[in-house]
């Protein structure tokens, strides 16, 4: 079972023993390298592969050391002449105390290059062959300032710094939570700067393996490897405009190196070329985790991050800007009555209550999706909780309070003036409950203190 299980693993295993002959390959490694399993298994190492050497091979270094090592970027030509690109984890064998061997794991990054080579080269193509009209960048942004909806003071006041922060050229780091809409503020920053008819690239630097992530920022060489072309980098293709960079920290630290040498002089020398390029570009970057938390952790160097951070904007989480949550879902449901061709009017009051009441650790991007899924669901004009996903139906049947079936006309009241007096009366009840200590009060309702206090005062409970 043991054999079965590892044969329908898509990576390739090798394993040697503590005298360096192989006693497990599969098929995958097999096919990395060009060779039989029967070529390998039971044979020294070193016999088998012998462009390695002691020094070289990870394996023979982790039965010395009993250290793992952990994704290892590696590129080698096997027996058939194929280009390989793996990312290697080589870890030991131990039993008690005693090293027995160790295990390779290697995963192959091979055709995702080459998929990704030939889409930047249809890119390249397809830019050639349209035609772009004088002043209209090929890289243009979708949104402003005005698409984002908020009524939330602390969101107000990001918008604005962003407004300010928008007319200089300073590097500006970004930090919000998975689905707070960092790009939405930061293509408003692009929109409304003096760049704005440069162009705007985006890139998630977690989307792309680290083995691609050095060409696609800085371009690459005809020649410096197999297979590559004379290609703009974004660096190059930014030229004029605003690169953004999300998920920073998930850069190797070799990457950041590199990074911060173009941050500081602008200067982009492309992979395997000694001819260098000057580049003008303004540079945004974002992480979904605290700034403070990636340098305890050492995602991210301490001298990039100082370089990055001399503009730092924060997105509160929407548990943080809860207020929001009626002009958000009226927002969304317009959006997909035009999208869907429905004329769903709203959302019941039992749903609303339960959004309150709900984390929504996805942010924004969460809420609009329930919506998207519960309009997918209506036959009627109204919304309710029966219609969205099961995880937020079944949240709001054990959340809501008991309070919540004393009935009032919503219809008559109207959407704003109902939230509000839920809200109030939840708020005061926990308030109460906990001799209006607003630290605990705070704690229950799972929202910051100083959120609550405004709450607090715009409701007149204090």
């Amino acid at each position: 079972m043991l054999k079965a299980i590892l044969k329908s693993i898509d990576e390739g295993i090798h394993v040697i023993d503590r005298e360096g002959r192989t006693i497990y390959y599969n098929r995958i490694a097999a096919e990395h390298d060009g060779m039989n399993a029967e070529e390998v298994i039971g044979k020294p190492l070193l016999e088998v592969f012998p462009s390695l050497t002691v020094e070289t091979s990870t394996m023979l270094k982790v039965v010395k050391t009993g250290r793992p090592m952990y994704n290892k970027h590696q590129t080698y030509r096997n027996i058939k002449g194929k280009l390989i690109d793996t990312v290697n984890t080589t870890i030991p064998i131990i039993v008690g105390k005693d090293i027995l061997g160790a295990a390779e794991i290697a995963k192959d990054y091979s055709r995702v290059k080459e998929l990704s080579n030939k889409l930047i080269e249809l890119q390249t193509q397809m830019d050639k062959r349209i035609e772009k009209p004088k002043n209209v960048s090929k890289y243009s942004t979708n949104y402003t300032f005005k698409d984002i909806i908020t009524a939330n003071p602390a969101m107000k006041k990001t918008i604005a710094r962003a407004e300010r922060v928008s007319k200089t050229t300073s590097p500006i780091l970004v930090y919000g939570e998975t689905g707070t809409g960092k790009e939405l503020l930061v293509q408003g920053i692009h929109h409304q700067s003096a760049r704005c008819r440069g162009p705007f690239i985006s890139q998630n630097c977690a989307a792309i393996p680290p083995s691609l992530l050095e060409s696609m920022l800085f371009g690459t060489t005809k020649g410096s490897f197999t297979g590559a072309e004379n290609k703009e980098g974004l660096f190059e293709l930014a030229h004029g405009g605003t690169l953004f960079l999300d998920e920073i920290h998930t850069l190797p630290f070799d990457l950041q190196a590199k990074l911060l040498r173009v941050l500081e002089d602008g200067v982009v020398r492309r992979v395997g070329s000694h001819r260098t390029v000057q580049t003008d570009v303004r540079i945004i970057t974002a992480t979904n985790e605290k700034p403070a938390d990636l340098l305890k952790k050492k995602l991210i160097r301490k001298d990039l991050y100082y370089r990055l951070n001399v503009v730092s904007l924060s997105l509160p989480p929407l548990r943080d800007r809860i207020d929001d949550l009626p002009i958000l879902i009226q927002t969304f449901i317009n959006t997909y009555n035009h999208k869907f061709g429905l004329q769903v009017k709203k959302i019941d009051k039992e749903a609303l209550s339960a959004f309150y009441l709900y984390d929504w650790p996805g942010n924004i991007r969460e809420l609009r999706h329930a919506i998207e899924a519960a309009m997918n669901m209506s036959d009627s004009e109204e919304l309710t909780l029966e219609h969205f996903p099961h995880y937020l139906s079944d949240h709001g049947r054990r959340s809501l309070p008991a309070s919540n079936s004393e009935g009032y006309d919503v219809e008559k009241r109207g959407l704003k003036t109902s939230v509000e007096d839920f809200e109030k009366k939840v708020i005061l009840g926990i308030y109460e409950k906990e001799n209006r200590n607003v630290k605990r009060t705070a704690e229950k309702l799972r929202i910051p203190r100083q959120t609550l206090q405004y709450k607090l005062q715009k409701y007149k409970l204090i």
